[in-house]
């Protein structure tokens, strides 16, 4: 089996550490592998004329599914499966261990900062007329079922919640704090009792628990409780077994029970196309299998280099539900820079279209609806 082959099935398996080195991998194994890597080469899995290799499907027939076994949750690969020789392989083993329930405390201030902020006077302080208009979520009646993003502030923007299994973007350039808000919005459900799917491209797994961690959100023992799993993927290894995800993850996800999952971040992924049709078919199946599954998804997305309001390639903000644009807002003084957030669009929800600021620190991201930017 290869190592296209195994994402799900590596992240599954039964480890006690992370101890185990690729030297120790079989070597008729390793050589078998390579065998088969070669033999797919020759079968025309070549790079692009730019170099970003082609989506292929690894798991052989297009309807053929990955098999895990009796266990999809204890993996079937084996303990002589050599796949510690890829850095971004991840052992999923440990995010389905028994561990105390943690602590659901934290919280973010969030109290509004008016001219202490320079974000210009608070509401009520201007001529009348001019407060920003309020959602009052006891007069709104609907039949959809309904989440909070788990972002204080910016859930008072949202009239009644966002519609569950909604697939949400975050867009922003480097230093917006995308990842923040991904990892808030799975504590949101962690903190409810549910449970979450984090998928990073960029980060390592131990990265992204150690950041949750370190503001007091506690996500080892969340995933030690079984109700949390961390991947990390190679957005190569991701793009060449795209396929075979996409046939699994939903099963995978209705299995684990995952409330919510985040992709962080989509724009890698799309990279790995260099031709805008094949870029846009992918990406597209993709995010209909995650609707498929049923869970609410936030995917990350960087945003243009020459506009912060639309993505680097301008596909999700069309296949997405929801639309939140993170941005930074230099005054005219450009004596300081100041974060702010949109919401671009939410289908089948009232939300107000006003930019806010917000800030970003070690307790995580706090939208203040009450300042204004200018």
């Amino acid at each position: 089996m290869s190592d296209d082959d195994d994402w799900f099935e590596r992240a599954l398996r039964e480890t006690d550490d992370d101890e185990t080195d690729a030297d120790d991998a079989d070597p008729e194994e390793r050589e078998q592998r390579d065998d088969g890597e070669t033999d797919a080469e020759a079968d025309g899995d070549a790079e692009t004329e730019s170099g970003a290799p082609e989506a292929t499907d690894a798991a052989g027939d297009e309807g053929e599914p990955l098999s895990f076994g009796d266990d999809p949750f204890g993996g079937g690969a084996g303990d002589d499966d050599p796949t510690d020789d890829d850095p971004f392989s991840t052992d999923f083993a440990t995010a389905f261990n028994n561990a105390p329930t943690p602590d659901a405390g934290g919280g973010f201030g969030g109290e509004s900062p008016g001219d202490d902020f320079g974000f210009g006077p608070a509401p009520g302080s201007g001529p009348e007329g001019s407060d920003p208009p309020t959602f009052d979520d006891e007069e709104f009646d609907s039949d959809i079922d309904r989440i909070d993003i788990g972002i204080e502030g910016l859930d008072d923007m949202i009239l009644g919640g966002v519609p569950e299994r909604s697939l949400m973007v975050a867009i922003g350039s480097a230093g917006t704090g995308k990842t923040t808000f991904g990892l808030q919005f799975l504590r949101k459900a962690l903190e409810d009792g549910g449970s979450g799917v984090y998928i990073t491209l960029e980060e390592s797994r131990e990265r992204i628990l150690d950041t949750a961690d370190e503001k007091g959100w506690e996500f080892s023992k969340h995933e030690a409780d079984g109700r949390l799993a961390v991947v990390d993927l190679d957005p190569v290894e991701m793009a060449n077994s795209l396929s075979s995800i996409r046939n699994d993850l939903p099963r995978l996800v209705e299995e684990f029970g995952a409330d919510r999952l985040v992709l962080d971040s989509v724009s890698l992924l799309e990279m790995m196309y260099d031709h805008p049709s094949k870029r846009r078919s992918e990406v597209f199946n993709f995010t209909r299998s995650l609707k498929d599954a049923g869970v609410t998804t936030m995917l990350t997305s960087e945003a243009d280099q020459s506009t912060p309001y639309v993505s680097r390639h301008g596909i999700v903000e069309y296949l997405s539900d929801a639309v939140f644009v993170l941005q930074y807002v230099r005054g005219d003084d450009f004596r300081e820079t100041r974060l702010a957030i949109e919401i671009q669009k939410i289908r089948d929800a009232n939300h107000s279209r006003e930019t806010k600021p917000y800030e970003l620190t070690n307790e995580g991201i706090s939208v203040y609806r009450q300042a204004n930017i200018f």
